[in-house]
């Protein structure tokens, strides 16, 4: 089975990007964190770290495709295969919708790479492999998916998606937010939401290309709105539910394999994760929003995971 590996990335400290966002977008847009705001552009190197860690630990892969608008991280060391892949590849035929600063629409079309295997996984750059794993790690003999997700109600996230409030004037974007609407999309009649881990997320080429064939109108739904919209839907979630209601989608729980850290912690709460991350116990790891961390505690998780990889 070839199994490629896709990667979203932006340097959100490049002058000409950043002054893109600003062209396209306005000023109060920066403030909200869930729609344009510097975090979601950030870039402290982490790529370095996702390459490194699929080098390593997953030496299996075919090709590893960098997802960018312009951009070229420069990773000089990589015995798997890099291609840079510019958003104006993907969104051939859609250019109008193009700059696109939001992560759910470039999700949309990352199916469009030339050359792409049927087999592969979609990480995002602050994700990171903590072991070995295999190709059963990620897809089952018969060629299904492996979904590392947690269940969760669906009735409670339609109930939170109303009570969410509003936040200088606008609804806020959440992430079960867009798996209710992707579970609207798949027409789930399943009492749970598989809310997904920051894991890498194996996926199937074809069965995008065959979804969005037959409903054209759900690519520009997603790929229309430059920065996150309460629209959007996320779109491994459908994946996942569409192919689940067939049978054909292995879930596996993320608590089992994924190291997680939000910025902003207390120190004994860092402390003991870390602790967990040095132990092994993990097969994943993903330092969600490092630039929002205290300089040591940036300095510690820098530290821990160069010791892993090296």
């Amino acid at each position: 089975m070839k199994i490629d590996a896709v990667i979203l990335w932006v340097d959100g400290n490049d002058p000409v990007l950043r002054a893109r966002r600003h062209e396209y977008a306005p000023e109060s847009a920066f403030r909200h964190s869930d729609v344009a705001g510097d975090t979601r552009f950030a870039n402290l190197g982490e790529i370095y770290w996702c390459v490194k860690s699929l080098n390593r630990f997953a030496p299996f892969l075919n090709k590893i495709y960098i997802v960018t608008d312009g951009q070229d991280p420069h990773i000089e060391e990589s015995s798997i295969p890099i291609e840079i892949v510019d958003h104006k590849t993907i969104f051939r035929g859609y250019e109008q919708y193009l700059p696109v600063f939001n992560s759910t629409a470039i999700e949309t079309m990352i199916w469009r790479i030339p050359g792409l295997s049927e087999h592969f996984l979609l990480l995002n750059d602050d994700f990171s492999l903590l072991k070995p794993v295999g190709p059963e790690d990620f897809f089952t003999a018969e060629g299904n998916p492996v979904c590392y997700a947690d269940k969760f109600s669906l009735l409670w996230a339609r109930i939170l998606r109303v009570l969410k409030p509003h936040k200088d004037g606008h609804k806020v974007v959440t992430f079960k937010g867009k798996m209710v609407n992707a579970a609207d999309i798949a027409g789930w009649k399943g009492w749970y939401l598989l809310y997904l881990g920051h894991t890498p997320r194996a996926l199937l080429r074809s069965e995008f290309e065959s979804f969005f064939a037959a409903h054209p109108e759900c690519i520009v739904r997603n790929i229309s709105s430059r920065f996150r919209a309460v629209t959007d839907f996320q779109n491994q979630e459908l994946q996942y539910l569409l192919l689940l209601k067939q049978g054909r989608c292995k879930v596996v729980p993320t608590r089992e394999v994924l190291f997680y850290m939000e910025p902003k912690a207390k120190p004994a709460y860092i402390e003991r994760k870390i602790a967990a991350l040095k132990a092994g116990q993990f097969k994943f790891c993903c330092f969600n929003s490092l630039d929002q961390a205290s300089e040591s505690d940036r300095q510690l998780v820098i530290d821990t995971i160069t010791a892993i990889l090296s």
